[in-house]
Parts: structure tokens; C-alpha cells; sequence
């Protein structure tokens, strides 16, 4: 099979396609071909347009997740990572297992239980789905258990972290437990008996918990019953340190040790531990919905008590006790994964964590000041609305400090007596974001202060209600959505008043106002105050909380009206030039490529010679490298340090090198069901250090993998006579050395 590869010192962003291929008689003659017959079945949902159906066009959506979950778990695996930060790749890799459970496991399930007959874009029923599921995810367990218990075990008792069982520690030990048992574990456990006045209890979402069976000795009854391991306590229980070295004993060794305490008078014949997941994939009419705040509030109760999609259990548990549990939380065995040792392996980032052993992970970053943003020590510091009048700028985070930046701009702009309002919207923050307490606190002082909290963002729900009725409480005029869309984009507004009149400033961005993850993720976003921007960023939010249903704009693609029509066309204006014999180049990044019609089109430029190079980070079900599908288009992956997170699209255009940055992936869900901005960037500096950044990542040796047409990922190999190079090691050392954006020649 014919693949698609690019070498990394072979990427330009001005290269030209190669030969033109023929266009593919799959695409070019749909009605001839068997992608058409759908076997019974109807067509996309999505899109009348989709013309090409089936696994010989689209890859499935939830195996290339599991297959970006194994990039992940590679880097626990990888023996040139240092020690902690291997056991926090793979509390990384549980972490995204429950959460694709919740999510995609469930979702699933309840297209089964409403005998949903449609099938996939890439031509699977649910049932088939969750069977082929089942069968990798089996396979994941094995992979990041024996990765655990037989590799990253030894290895951190050899650096000095040992984790024993209670029969293993010492007498001075055992003491330490002993009292640490009795004040901070015994008294707030609540063992749950089950008899014939004690119903069988609920068991929450993630809970670890015992499956007890007990006999009375006067009796010789049996009984069942669930001893809850509290959450609120380490999992991890230090007993002793000393110099460069610690003991942990894990918390449910202690309980199991001290089992009989909760049952005196009865003799516990077996302690089992399981744990169950819950269904997040919870359905809301919103359409419907009066009070979409009680609505959402009415969801998070109803996913407490959400159908289990998945029951995690001790292989070495009785039969008869599986039975049981399997019987009393009414699932199918097929829900059941037995395991080996311990469960809840998403805890041990507990371990990654560890205080005092920073020889064992990655040096520290601290993020440096922007360049923009540096001034002479000896004078007074620069107002950023100052700094931004004199010319956009662009910051990247980690690199560059959220702090000093985005979190400064609306510090300042809360201070400021010439700001007149604020305008955010909110996806996902802190639990004490400064920036919220910025927002209240400019209400106070008077400022027109607008927030759109996005109260349906996944998992945040919660925390974002609690935000919308704080900031309402100080003022802060707050909008929950919009009925049936997400608002998913990433903007501020400032708008001041100035002695030429009112000027807006914004922040457009790809990643959430959040302080912690900004620490933890890649992200891009524009600080400016051009004026057609400034007009589009305000037109967004009189379209978020009024009624502008018609609203246009100039330079800003927002959808769910918009963006895809726009995107559609820049890619087309490439076909076209390839067709005539003219230079033509897409580069895009994202976190997921998903949609099926954007896919379509990406093959249709293949196929007449478009060259195309994809970052997708997580889901990809476009097959690149197929002969006569996709020869011209090559997919990249970099898992590493950083969650790689921005949105960057590129496209020749005719040598005008149009650059755009924003919120939105090229998902169904991106471009049809959520709020989404993305800006073009036409100052040529940042234009270049886009280019810069992107070269970075296609000449990675290191954390970089390449997808395959069978969709299989190989990692990318170091060129020879080429250096290492890891992009988020580079780009560290680069920010730190240099106060140039981008390195001179």
C-alpha cells in the first residue's frame, strides 16, 4: 500500500502539491460505486452532501480514541521518561478511560437501548461498537497493568518510593498506620450491611468500594456487606520518610488489615474491592427546557444515579460474590472487567505528585514574560492597552505566562478607570479563578460587566453554576446559552474609553480562562484592538445575549452558522489552484478531525494534488496515505509534556499564506452544535512565528507519531545525521534564551 510520508526537513509551508493524482473514481463517480449502498441503511445524519460511506473511508471513532489513549499510555511505557512522570502518564491513561466510559461507553449503550438501526459513518451498529470496544479496551488493561505492577513498581522502590502491604512494614510503621487508621480513616467510614432492613445501597460513580461476605458465628449466617473507601483521603498513606526515601501503604491495605473493627462480633470471610462507572451521557430537551439552569441542575442529579456502563472488580473475588453484585447493580456480564491487584490506577497521580523527589520528574517550567510585554526596569510598567495599541501580539502558553498576559488584561482592565465594560465568555475555570474575582470586582465599581457561562460545558457544570450565581450576586450580567448549542469559544471585550473615543480590545484564544490548565496545556491567543475585529468580537456577544439571528461578519468565521461554509471554501480555493497547476498547501491543527463532510473535502484536494499535512492530537477518522483516496495527506500526533490544544489552520492562498487560529476543531459538534470563533492572523510576524512553530512540530523526533492508512501510529524517526528534537523542550529552551519570537536566521 502506497503511503503518504513527509520527511521532516522536507515541510514547507509554501511547498507545493505533488503530481496530481487522478481523482479517485470513488469520489468522482459516486453512484457507480458500492459506497452508495448503504446497505439499508440511511444516510449521514450530518450531511446531504457526504457522498462516501464505510471503514474504507472513515476510520471509527471511538478505536482512534482508544488508539490515542495507547499514544499516551507509550509514554508510560517509554523507558527514557523519567520515573514520576511515567506513573503520571499512566494515572493519565485510567483518567481518559473512565472518562471515555462516561462519555462514549454510554453514549453508546443508550443508542442500543433506543434500537438505534443507523450505522456509523464508517459502517458499525452500536452493538458492534461496544463488542470491538470491549475487545481493545481488554487489551488496553493488560497493556498499563503489567506496565504498573511489573515495571514502574520495581522501579520506584529502587529510587526510593516503596509502596508495601501492612504485613511488610516495620513496627514503627505499623504504628504510624495504626494511628492514622484509627483518627483519620475509622471514623468517617460507614460499613453498609444488606439484609432484609438494609436494601442493597447506591454505589456513586468512580467509588471505590469492599464487597464484604460475613458469617455470624452464632448463626452461621451469611451476609454481605459494602464498605465505601473514603474519597476524601489520600490513596496513598505516607508512614515514614526519611532522606530520600518513603514508605506508602495504600489506603484500602490499612481498611482490609483492619476490617474486623467495622463488623465486632462477626467473622469476615472475604473483602473484595470493586468499582463502578456511570453513564454521563444523560439526554436534555432544551428546546423545552424553561429554566435552563434547572435544567442542567436536574442533570447532574440524574447522573448521580445514571445506568453503570462499567463494573471494574478483584478477579480473585468468589463467584458467587460476582453474581451478586452483578445481579444487584443490573448489568451485563459484558460490562464486567476482572483484574488482578488493585483498581482506580487514576489515583496513583498521587504518587507522580510526591513532594521532595523533582529528580524523579521533568525540571520545572516557570513561563516567561511575553517580549511584548517586557519594559526597562527603570520605568514605570507599560499599560497593556498600551502595549496592544502599538501592534496585535500573540502569546503561547505554557511558554508564556497566563498570569502576566490574559489574566493581567482583565486584572487591569477591573482596575481601570477609562474601562466602560468587560464581556467574557466562560467554558471552564478554576475553583477560585482570579480572573472571576476580577469581573465582580469591576462590577462593583460600576463597569457594564457581561459573562456567558456555558453551564453544559462536560464534568465543569457544576462548578459553573456556582460562578454564574456569584457573579450575579456582584452585579455581573450573566447568560447561560443558548438552547441546543454550546458556547465553546474563547473571547474578551474590553471596551475603553479614550481621548480619540472608544477603543474595544480583545483576546480571541484557543484554550479556557483557566489559570491551572493554562499551565499544563498548549494554547494560542491574539491580544488586538483592530477595529473590524473589535466590531465582529462585539457582534458575538450581541448575538450570545440578544437576538441577532442574521448577524454577519467581516473577518471573524463563527459558527455554527458560518465557519464551515468558510471553511469549505478555503479549502476549495486550493483544489482550484491545484487543478491549475499552482502551488497548493493545507496545514491544520487540532485535538480531533471527526467530521465527515470536512473529511470528504480533504480527499477530494488529495486526489488532485493539494499536499496536506494534519496535527490532530486524539480522534483522526480520516485514513491518510490510500492510494487513490488520500496519497497527498499525512496525519501527525504529538503526545508529550503538554496537552497540545490550540487550533491553528493554514492554506496557501495563492501566496497570501492565510493563517487562523480560534476555539474549533473540524467536529460535527464544532461546526454545527457549538458557538465557535476563530480569527485570521495578518500581522507577518505572527504569521511567521505560526510558520515557525508549525516546522517545530512536523521536524519532532520525539514526541511526534504518524498514523497510518491500517490505523496504526508509528512514531516518527530521527532523520540521520539529524538532532533530537522534542517541540516542548524546544520551544522551553528557545523562550527562555531568546526575547525573539522567532530565532534569526
Amino acid at each position: 500500500m502506497k503511503k503518504s510520508s513527509l520527511s521532516p526537513d522536507e515541510v514547507s509551508l509554501t511547498q507545493p502539491g505533488n503530481q496530481k493524482t487522478k481523482i479517485a473514481k470513488k469520489l468522482a463517480n459516486p453512484k457507480k460505486n458500492e459506497i452508495l449502498k448503504r446497505k439499508g441503511m440511511q444516510k449521514d445524519l450530518r450531511s446531504s452532501k457526504l457522498k462516501i460511506f464505510g471503514s474504507d473511508y472513515f476510520f471509527n471513532y471511538e478505536l482512534s480514541w482508544l488508539k490515542f489513549n495507547e499514544r499516551v499510555l507509550a509514554e508510560a511505557q517509554n523507558q527514557k521518561n523519567k520515573i514520576l512522570e511515567r506513573i503520571k502518564f499512566l494515572s493519565i491513561v485510567c483518567s481518559n478511560l473512565d472518562e471515555f466510559f462516561q462519555k462514549r461507553v454510554g453514549g453508546l449503550k443508550r443508542q442500543l437501548m433506543a434500537e438505534v438501526k443507523e450505522l456509523s459513518v464508517d459502517g458499525m451498529t452500536p452493538s458492534d461498537q461496544l463488542k470491538v470496544v470491549r475487545h481493545e479496551v481488554h487489551k488496553m488493561i493488560e497493556a498499563y497493568r503489567g506496565c504498573f505492577f511489573d515495571d514502574l513498581l520495581p522501579k520506584l522502590s529502587s529510587k526510593g518510593i516503596r509502596i508495601l502491604s501492612y504485613s511488610e512494614l516495620t513496627e514503627y510503621q505499623k504504628s504510624v498506620s495504626d494511628r492514622y487508621f484509627q483518627k483519620q480513616v475509622y471514623p468517617i467510614v460507614t460499613p453498609l450491611a444488606v439484609d432484609e432492613s438494609h436494601p442493597f445501597p447506591f454505589i456513586s460513580n468512580k467509588s471505590l468500594s469492599f464487597a464484604i461476605e460475613l458469617l455470624n458465628p452464632r448463626t452461621e449466617e451469611k451476609s454481605f456487606a459494602r464498605l465505601k473507601i473514603p474519597a476524601n483521603r489520600n490513596r496513598f498513606v505516607e508512614v515514614q520518610r526519611k532522606g530520600n526515601n518513603v514508605i506508602l501503604i495504600p489506603i484500602e491495605g490499612l481498611i482490609r488489615e483492619k476490617m474486623n473493627q467495622f463488623f465486632p462480633g462477626m467473622k469476615v470471610l472475604s473483602a473484595h474491592m470493586f468499582r463502578v462507572t456511570r453513564n454521563a451521557s444523560v439526554d436534555r430537551n432544551e428546546e423545552e427546557a424553561e429554566d435552563l439552569l434547572e435544567t442542567i441542575e436536574d442533570e447532574l442529579r440524574e447522573r448521580k444515579f445514571a445506568e453503570i456502563v462499567r463494573l471494574e472488580i478483584d478477579a480473585e473475588m468468589p463467584k458467587h460474590l460476582k453474581k451478586y453484585l452483578v445481579k444487584n447493580l443490573n448489568i451485563n456480564w459484558n460490562d464486567v472487567y476482572e483484574m488482578k491487584g488493585t483498581i482506580g490506577l487514576a489515583d496513583v497521580m498521587e504518587i507522580a505528585r510526591l513532594s521532595g523527589f523533582n529528580r524523579l520528574k521533568e525540571r520545572n517550567w516557570t513561563p516567561v514574560l511575553h517580549p511584548a510585554l517586557k519594559h526597562n526596569p527603570e520605568e514605570e510598567i507599560p499599560s497593556i492597552f498600551e502595549v496592544i495599541k502599538k501592534g496585535d501580539f500573540m502569546v503561547h502558553h505554557p511558554y508564556h505566562s497566563f498570569e502576566l498576559s490574559t489574566q493581567r488584561f482583565i486584572e487591569e482592565a477591573a482596575r481601570d478607570p477609562n474601562v466602560l465594560a468587560i464581556k467574557q465568555t466562560l467554558y471552564r475555570t478554576s475553583k477560585d479563578s482570579p480572573l472571576m474575582h476580577s469581573l465582580m470586582n469591576a462590577a462593583e465599581e460600576g463597569k457594564q460587566v457581561a459573562v456567558l457561562v456555558e453551564i453544559k460545558a462536560r464534568f465543569d457544570e457544576e462548578r459553573n453554576i456556582t460562578w454564574a450565581q456569584k457573579l450575579e450576586n456582584y452585579g455581573v450580567h450573566v447568560a447561560y446559552g443558548i438552547p441546543g448549542l454550546k458556547i465553546h469559544t474563547k473571547l474578551t471585550m474590553v471596551v475603553r474609553e479614550e481621548s480619540d473615543g472608544l477603543r474595544t480590545y480583545c483576546h480571541i484564544g484557543t484554550g479556557n480562562y483557566h489559570p491551572d490548565t493554562a499551565q499544563l496545556y498548549e494554547d494560542l491567543a491574539l491580544f488586538t484592538c483592530d477595529e473590524q475585529l473589535g466590531s465582529d468580537v462585539t457582534d458575538v456577544f450581541n448575538l450570545l445575549t440578544g437576538y441577532a439571528p442574521e448577524q454577519s461578519f467581516e473577518k471573524l468565521l463563527i459558527a455554527p452558522h458560518h465557519m464551515r461554509k468558510q471553511m469549505d471554501a478555503l479549502i476549495e480555493y486550493e483544489i482550484e489552484e491545484a487543478k491549475n497547476d499552482r502551488p497548493a498547501r493545507i496545514i491544520a491543527k487540532m485535538n480531533s478531525l471527526e467530521d465527515p463532510v470536512i473529511i470528504q473535502k480533504l480527499y477530494e484536494a488529495s486526489n488532485v494534488g493539494v499536499k496536506i499535512d494534519l496535527i490532530v492530537r486524539g480522534v483522526c477518522r480520516l485514513i491518510p496515505g490510500k492510494e487513490g483516496l488520500s496519497e497527498n495527506i499525512t496525519v501527525h500526533s504529538i503526545i508529550g509534556r503538554y496537552l497540545e490544544h490550540s487550533r491553528v489552520y493554514y492554506f496557501n492562498h495563492r501566496g497570501e499564506h492565510k493563517y487562523f487560529i480560534g476555539s474549533a476543531d473540524w467536529m460535527h459538534r464544532n461546526l454545527d452544535a457549538r458557538v465557535e470563533a476563530i480569527t485570521p492572523i495578518e500581522n507577518e510576524n505572527l504569521k511567521k512565528y505560526l510558520q515557525f512553530v508549525l516546522n517545530i512540530y512536523f521536524n519532532d523526533n520525539k514526541q511526534r507519531w504518524l498514523l497510518n492508512a491500517d490505523g496504526s501510529y508509528d512514531r516518527a524517526k530521527k532523520i540521520k545525521g539529524s538532532s533530537k528534537l522534542s517541540a516542548h523542550d524546544f520551544l522551553m529552551n528557545h523562550m527562555k534564551e531568546s526575547d525573539e519570537p522567532i530565532p534569526k536566521a
